[in-house]
């Protein structure tokens, strides 16, 4: 990164899924691939399937509501102000039934291309099992495979 780099309150390229709003707060394409910041308002409901990443470490800082990250040993409820390293190679899930707010900083990842690319995507490609495994390994995210 060359410049700084301000993102005011409701800036940032801007992603409204159906379980969460993201904005990218910082690029990976700004720090050639090592760092992206994202503030995600995560709805009521949301649920992130067990997965992990071979490379991508995430850090989670609740900043409202509530959260559950299930770990293979484990479950922690996040709560405002709580913040958890989850490094690469390990499994977890999280849920949020009552909406949160929190951001999450992912080292070595490109989460923010991964939304963008993510966006444009038909319901064709959405419903392509394969299609999407390979997409999302792509960005280092692996989820188990069903029997």
């Amino acid at each position: 990164m060359n410049a700084k780099n301000y993102v005011k309150k409701g800036q940032g390229a801007n992603y409204d899924y159906a379980q969460d709003h993201c904005f990218v707060k910082l690029s990976s394409r700004d720090t050639n691939g090592e760092l992206c910041l994202i503030e995600d308002t995560l709805k009521p409901g949301f649920h992130l399937k067990r997965h992990h990443h071979k490379i991508m470490t995430e850090i989670f800082y609740m900043l409202e509501g509530e959260m559950e990250l299930a770990f293979d040993e484990e479950t922690i409820l996040l709560q405002p102000g709580d913040t958890i390293t989850v490094p690469p190679k390990v499994w977890h899930e999280a849920k949020c039934q009552e909406g949160g707010k929190m951001l999450t900083i992912f080292k070595n990842g490109r989460f923010d291309i991964f939304l963008e690319e993510l966006s444009t995507m038909t319901e064709t490609q959405f419903s392509n099992a394969e299609f999407m495994t390979s997409f999302s390994a792509k960005f280092d995210i692996y989820e188990e495979e069903k029997p």
